[in-house]
């Protein structure tokens, strides 16, 4: 079966896409044209930065976005918007990472997903930080079992 190349149906929802840039807590997603395919998607920025939350001095890092796709692709240009949104917020690394984690898995719903951050030397430590969470498959019914000559 041939699918077809992405439409204008695909890009009906997304509102960030060939506008202008500006940090923004929105997540869009399109539509996954094979959802019975695993494959893996790699978002990768080495521009991420934050504040320390005591001292206020950025912290920078590089992050990677793995992901096996359900129904949805994450749209990269409201990524890139997303992760700016953070250079002004004073966060631990990890409860970043596992924010971005948990945002992402709340839209897009993937099959699988981690995050990976990887922050530049403070104080003479690199600190790398990855979280992943995995979609639970979904319970069949339980049925009962036939009795022998009933």
């Amino acid at each position: 079966m041939h699918r077809m190349p992405t439409s204008k149906k695909d890009l009906a929802g997304l509102t960030l896409l060939g506008r202008r840039a500006k940090p923004s807590k929105r997540l869009e997603v399109f539509p996954n044209h094979t959802p019975g395919r695993r494959y893996t998607v790699t978002l990768r920025t080495k521009e991420f930065t934050c504040l320390c939350p005591a001292t206020g001095q950025p912290d920078f890092a590089s992050i990677d976005i793995r992901y096996i796709p359900d129904r949805w692709v994450l749209e990269s240009k409201s990524l890139k918007l997303y992760l700016w949104s953070f250079r002004d917020e004073g966060v631990f690394h990890e409860h970043v990472i596992n924010t971005i984690c948990d945002d992402i898995v709340k839209i897009l719903d993937p099959h699988w997903i981690e995050v990976t951050g990887c922050f530049a030397a403070r104080g003479g430590i690199d600190i790398t930080v990855a979280a992943s969470h995995e979609k639970k498959p979904r319970r069949m019914p339980r049925t009962q079992p036939r009795r022998a000559g009933g």
